[in-house]
């Protein structure tokens, strides 16, 4: 007898396992970098190659790191977004363009629009992994003293900026 009902209480809890698993939010992936500092690292500028950029440059403020790419098609849905937040408000967007070549990036952003404040390269995709990067879009709030508040995974839509990021981002800046 205990034969037969062992496969049925292995199926059930199987069953039980992924009804629990498929109730929760797929954008919700937890992240080990959340309430820790944001990796260290020192990239070239997309658009002037001769300057670099490290997160410690934006210390002092709450800044939003977005990882983008051109050849990320959901990273087209959210820019818009990006781009009414550039013209409307004076949070810092910075770009972490993501295992891109140059020469798209820059023609993706001059025909799109360009609302960062600086697009980092990050050509092999080392700074992303650091990051935790499952894939683009991703979005990072960062605080004053450079750590990961917040992490959006993929594209922004205005219901999240509205309802979770710039919340968030208000709260951060007291």
């Amino acid at each position: 007898m205990v034969r037969y009902l062992a496969p049925v209480i292995i199926f059930a809890g199987m069953i039980g396992f992924f009804y629990v698993g498929l109730q929760k939010d797929p954008k919700i992936l937890p992240s080990a970098l959340l309430d820790k500092p944001a990796p260290t690292f020192t990239l070239t500028q997309l658009h002037k190659p001769e300057l670099n950029f490290s997160p410690a440059d934006m210390k002092g403020k709450v800044w939003l790191l977005n990882v983008w790419a051109s050849w990320c098609a959901a990273c087209r849905s959210e820019h818009p977004l990006f781009m009414e937040i550039a013209r409307t408000s004076d949070i810092p967007l910075v770009g972490l363009n993501y295992k891109d070549e140059a020469g798209n990036a820059k023609q993706w952003l001059r025909q799109l629009g360009d609302p960062y404040v600086l697009s980092a390269a990050d050509l092999d995709g080392f700074v992303g992994i650091d990051f935790g990067v499952y894939g683009v879009p991703e979005s990072f709030i960062i605080d004053k003293e450079g750590v990961i508040r917040y992490k959006h995974v993929g594209p922004v839509s205005r219901d999240d900026w509205r309802k979770v990021l710039l919340p968030k981002i208000q709260e951060l800046r007291g």
